[in-house]
């Protein structure tokens, strides 16, 4: 499927989900988006990979939900680095976090192009049609507020603890992304293609952990450009109790 039929797709799917009576122009604009964490399992290595690629950047860049603030990550998956083509983003790190993900959906093992939508939903990632109806699932769901305060050389992240007194403790993690990148594909599946992908990761660790008594203050080295992404995560469920971003501080 070609990009452009792919946003025709997306765009029709979303429209044919709207209530059937829109709220008043000020209701909508007064509405609060709730953050959503989009993960994308992608490779420059896998044919089936630029479409997906091309519907994460549309739901980056355009936003399509106004009950959704829609946050992306690109994970680059290194299985296809030996199919011709090593794609320079990718890591054996973001592959591992793939297969726990795996594990918790309970399927035979990763695929790319993958879509994972607040860690509680997985579907192929050029589906816009899964996209839209998982994005507005997770924009229904009660979030932990994150707040990224940006330094001169560093990152402030603050996390409130867990809503309702929740028990037990979830992970806080921060991604450090590229803001976009573009590769000229000379050998594997795609080559002689040009692809363009957005909010790459490069750095994806644990700084640290909040409960339902507690939250978490503390401060990460970063630099004018970086794209900061930082998420609360169950570590047995995998689901994403919250997500703040940061863009080019």
């Amino acid at each position: 499927m070609n990009r452009f039929l792919l946003g025709a797709v997306f765009f029709a799917t979303a429209s044919a989900q709207q209530p059937p009576s829109a709220p008043p122009v000020g209701a909508r604009l007064a509405l609060a988006a709730n953050p959503v964490l989009v993960e994308l399992f992608t490779s420059e290595g896998c044919s089936s990979c630029p479409p997906a690629d091309a519907l994460i950047e549309k739901l980056d860049r355009l936003q399509p939900f106004p009950e959704a603030q829609v946050i992306v990550l690109s994970e680059h998956v290194d299985y296809w680095d030996h199919q011709g083509w090593r794609d320079p983003f990718s890591s054996a790190s973001f592959t591992a976090r793939q297969e726990q993900y795996a594990r918790q959906f309970g399927s035979s093992g990763p695929y790319t192009p993958q879509m994972v939508v607040d860690g509680a939903a997985e579907f192929v990632g050029s589906d816009a049609g899964a996209a839209a109806s998982a994005i507005r699932s997770a924009a229904r769901r009660e979030k932990v507020a994150i707040r990224l305060v940006p330094g001169a050389e560093t990152v402030r992240v603050e996390v409130d603890p867990l809503p309702g007194g929740k028990k037990g403790k979830s992970a806080v993690y921060v991604a450090l992304a590229q803001d976009s990148g573009t590769s000229n594909v000379s050998a594997g599946e795609n080559r002689g293609r040009t692809l363009h992908h957005v909010a790459i990761v490069r750095q994806l660790r644990q700084i640290g952990s909040v409960s339902g008594l507690a939250g978490f203050t503390g401060e990460i080295p970063a630099s004018p450009g970086d794209r900061i992404v930082a998420f609360v995560q169950d570590p047995g469920s995998g689901r994403i109790r919250g997500a703040g971003l940061l863009k080019g501080h």
